[in-house]
């Protein structure tokens, strides 16, 4: 026997001694006189129960002669999760395939192993505790590779196998769990890697939803494997069928991209689901239908317009977005001087924020912070100063804002080109002069509006719901009067219209994500031509300033804010946080926060975050989600009395079955697996080449093998019987 934990031997023997004299001195002044027999009995008693805790300290160990070969391990992993209940081409169900795979394996490397069968889906199991039956509701390969690392720590494994479908569902990445680990793994794909038949809602995303009369776009995409006939899609908001679309595939088995339109209820949240019927004599019934959860929209959001000089084309977009009912227009318009020669401003505000803008902008971070989006037109940069540029630029990189720039002043010599705004905007505002050229009546489709790939799909250019609507409606918009000649656009960027000019293209709308704030550049002049030179009836103007304007505020968080939870699967623990700022969004490190989540059902139960980023003010505690379902997370911050902020956040988990979905043999996963390990893909009729491929195994030099002593029963049992034997002799010789 000997100490993982060595200790130089003169250490040893001064803390033998300090526990001996430590025990002694215990029993230096009883309440019952002792006689000296007694005390050193106690004493005795004493020292080696604290010697013995000491020791399991230090970690007892025996080393052991290394495993013979014919005690190598060979765990065989059998994926028990649902898909596995699949039939392929025969007619045999997956999970038996895989239960004939794992005795014929361990009859096969039996002479020279240890074979031994383990079970794993939503965990590890042996196959004496969970039969092979394909019940699971996922399946985690990492968490299960990882668990099996764990409990063969002490012992020789010469190969892992593992025999699944490929449908790894967990929530790590397979192959970068076992690389390095020195372990080859070899996978047995079972199934068969195409179907016949089967249809799918591969994916659904909505788009934002955050504003109170919002048109919502659900983006689905399917896929009809087996063949390219078309199929319908139904949509249903909260179960009642609301639309349908008959979709043809370009070609069997392409995926097919279709947009639907909706306009959620405003006073909850709203489930809504992409259906396809089910073909005559489809196996999987489970991926045809997918969901998606649009929040209630919240509050009213906050416009701010700064307009350098009175103007046609900002008084038509300031009138266009009064209009929208989901936003709260503030605007300031800079008029000329007084007498005295200062600036003159015209401010239309409620009372309560009118007076911080009495000076043409905002007079601190919190005035600006309260807004969720700014637009500056037409600025020249004697209008705002270098401080509230800057405040300016924070307010999308730091407060998570929306900013849109626009005007020809602004573009123009003495606009904004070269301060702390160009960081966070989509295009470089300096290209040749950062002029505007104006269009000439000869200059036939100059300054038209060209809607770019990226555009066509992107909330503020769809004016229309197909996309050839889109091109069509924005080929017969008038032309503009001119465009700045503004640099190209950075990295991040997305160019989402262009205009045709004498030497070339040029970027019209321009959009950027900055972290949670977005920035917006539109080029051109007299945007005001798509409303007096269109019929009355044509809400193309309108159309795109508002949904300019809903686009860039409604990403913007509130001070107290509950992010988007981590995972939407079903039985995994993901974390539940809340970000809480002051009015200047600076973060609150002393919070009081409280969290209550309704789980599906109705039930309810509190959640007590504790702070985990000071650099966000983000408090954060877990979170089971252990069913499939609507979860409405509420959350209050106080600092003392003074209630910071409320926030409530409503995520649907399984929204999708995941574990059902594509149910082809997914060769590719598990041939990753094998070689991040070392190990080799296999298919079912090559098994019988496993015995090979693990016997090098047993000729590598063999390691001692290391047994753990201090958590035996011995140990334990010896610990309280000293504990006990000196309690008893403590009573009986009339001591407390």
């Amino acid at each position: 026997m000997r100490f993982a934990i060595a200790l130089p031997a003169w250490t040893v023997a001064l803390l033998v001694l300090a526990v001996l004299l430590l025990a002694w001195a215990a029993y230096a002044r009883p309440l019952t006189p002792l006689s000296r027999s007694r005390r050193l009995v106690l004493s005795a008693i004493r020292g080696l129960a604290l010697l013995l805790a000491i020791a399991c300290l230090l970690r007892p160990v025996r080393v052991m002669p290394p495993s013979a070969s014919t005690d190598e391990v060979v765990p065989v992993l059998v994926d028990v999760s649902r898909s596995m209940r699949l039939p392929d081409a025969r007619g045999r169900s997956r999970i038996d395939s895989a239960r004939d795979l794992a005795q014929r394996i361990g009859n096969e490397i039996s002479s020279r192993f240890r074979p031994e069968i383990w079970t794993f889906g939503d965990t590890l199991a042996t196959e004496a505790a969970q039969p092979i039956a394909a019940d699971a509701g996922r399946s985690d390969v990492a968490g299960a590779l990882r668990a099996l690392r764990e409990r063969y720590r002490d012992r020789r494994v010469a190969g892992i196998v593992v025999i699944s479908d490929g449908g790894d569902t967990g929530s790590r990445d397979a192959a970068a769990a076992i690389e390095g680990s020195g372990v080859p793994v070899f996978t047995v794909g079972v199934g068969d890697p195409t179907v016949s038949n089967d249809l799918e809602v591969s994916d659904l995303s909505a788009g934002d939803g955050g504003l109170a009369a919002s048109s919502i776009d659900l983006v689905a995409s399917a896929v009809s494997r087996g063949g390219g006939a078309g199929f319908d899609m139904r949509v249903l908001e909260n179960g009642r069928p609301i639309d349908v679309r008959h979709v043809i595939p370009s070609s069997p088995g392409a995926p097919v991209r279709t947009i639907f339109t909706v306009s959620p209820p405003a006073d909850a949240a709203t489930l809504y689901t992409i259906e396809i019927p089910a073909a005559p004599g489809e196996p999987v019934l489970e991926n045809n239908r997918r969901s998606v959860l649009v929040e209630a929209p919240g509050r009213r959001r906050r416009v701010l317009i700064v307009e350098g000089a009175p103007g046609f084309e900002h008084s038509f977009v300031r009138r266009a977005l009064e209009a929208d009912k989901g936003l709260d227009i503030d605007s300031v318009v800079r008029k000329g001087r007084d007498s005295q020669g200062e600036a003159t401003y015209f401010v239309q505000a409620p009372a309560e924020r009118a007076p911080q803008l009495t000076t043409g902008f905002p007079v601190d971070r919190g005035s600006l912070f309260k807004y969720d989006a700014l637009i500056l037109a037409n600025l020249e940069n004697d209008v705002v100063s270098r401080a509230q540029l800057e405040m300016a630029s924070a307010f999308v990189s730091e407060r998570g804002g929306g900013l849109l720039v626009l005007g020809a002043k602004t573009f123009g010599p003495r606009g904004l080109a070269g301060t702390a705004i160009e960081d966070v905007l989509p295009l470089g505002l300096t290209d040749r002069g950062n002029t505007v050229v104006r269009a000439s009546a000869e200059s036939g489709d100059r300054y038209k509006v060209d809607v770019t790939a990226d555009g066509v799909q992107h909330p503020v250019m769809r004016i229309a719901a197909a996309p050839e609507d889109v091109n069509r409606r924005w080929a017969a918009v008038p032309s503009l009067a001119g465009a700045a000649a503004l640099g190209g656009p950075h990295p991040a960027a997305q160019v989402l219209a262009v205009v045709r000019t004498a030497d070339g293209e040029r970027p019209l709308v321009a959009v950027q994500r900055v972290g949670q704030g977005r920035s917006m550049v539109f080029s051109g002049e007299a945007s005001w031509r798509w409303r007096m030179q269109l019929p009355a009836t044509d809400r193309t103007f309108e159309l795109f300033w508002r949904q300019a304007a809903r686009w860039l505020a409604s990403g913007a968080p509130d001070p107290v804010s509950i992010p988007a939870l981590a995972s939407t699967a079903a039985g995994e623990a993901a974390p539940v946080s809340v970000e809480v700022r002051d009015a200047a969004f600076a973060p609150v490190t002393d919070a009081q926060v409280t969290m209550k989540v309704t789980l599906p059902g109705g039930e309810q139960c509190d959640v007590h975050p504790a702070l985990t980023d000071p650099r966000t003010g983000r408090y954060a505690a877990p979170l089971t989600l252990d069913r499939p379902g609507v979860y409405r997370v509420s959350a209050e911050a106080r600092r003392g009395s003074t209630v910071l902020g409320t926030a409530e956040r409503w995520t649907l988990i399984g929204g999708a079955d995941a574990e059902m979905a594509d149910p082809r043999l997914n060769e590719e996963v598990l041939r990753r697996i094998s070689r991040a390990s070392g190990g080799q893909y296999l298919r079912a009729d090559s098994v019988s080449r496993l015995a090979l491929m693990l016997s090098p195994s047993v000729d590598r030099p063999g390691a001692p093998r290391v047994q753990e002593l201090w958590h035996s029963a011995w140990i334990f049992d010896a610990l309280v019987a000293l504990l006990t034997a000196e309690w008893t002799l403590r009573r009986a010789w009339g001591m407390r």
